[in-house]
């Protein structure tokens, strides 16, 4: 496979791009209008920076939403920190850009999700396989990235309701409503 092009490769350096270059604006000017970000990401990914507690809390995957309460957000090419509190605990995190699983910026339906493939294939991988380092790639192209509503963004970040009995919260993930 080595003389072909990549492409699945080439796609997720772009969105990844313009992940960066949208977080690089709002560290500058702010958050215009109503945009806000979920931004969803892998917590074991090479490079992320969180305290112990939020991993041990978010094992997989973690979801943020920069919005109204997040400071100190600064962006470089590897990836972005930002200040957010949880729980009233102020904590700074620093995310890769290779880590982020999924962008959503529902003031305008506007979502990326990404996909983790083995290097070498075309095709996303059910399981890594050895000897083969796993690369985060675009899911779609941009013009194919399908809207996804405020209320499911928001169902995949909030935590199960306590009300709920034991097992009977689903975990909703927003690969979910990607067309297939």
């Amino acid at each position: 496979m080595a003389d072909q092009i990549r492409y699945d490769l080439l796609t997720q350096q772009a969105l990844r791009g313009v992940v960066r270059q949208v977080l690089a604006d709002a560290a500058k000017k702010g958050l215009p209008g109503d945009h806000h970000f979920y931004i969803t990401f892998d917590t074991h990914a090479d490079g992320v920076r969180l305290s112990d507690r939020l991993r041990t809390q978010y094992p997989e995957e973690m979801t943020i939403i920069l919005q109204h309460q997040f400071w100190d957000l600064t962006v470089n090419e590897q990836g972005f920190e930002v200040g957010m509190s949880f729980g009233g605990i102020p904590e700074k995190l620093f995310i890769p850009f290779a880590a982020i699983c999924g962008f959503f910026d529902p003031s305008v339906q506007f979502g990326l999700q990404f996909e983790e493939i083995v290097a070498g294939d075309a095709k996303p991988a059910a399981e890594p396989s050895a000897g083969k380092p796993r690369l985060p790639v675009a899911a779609a192209p941009v013009a194919s990235v399908p809207a996804i509503t405020p209320a499911a963004a928001e169902a995949a970040a909030e935590p199960p309701k306590p009300d709920k009995p034991a097992g009977g919260g689903e975990v909703v993930r927003l690969d979910r409503f990607r067309k297939k």
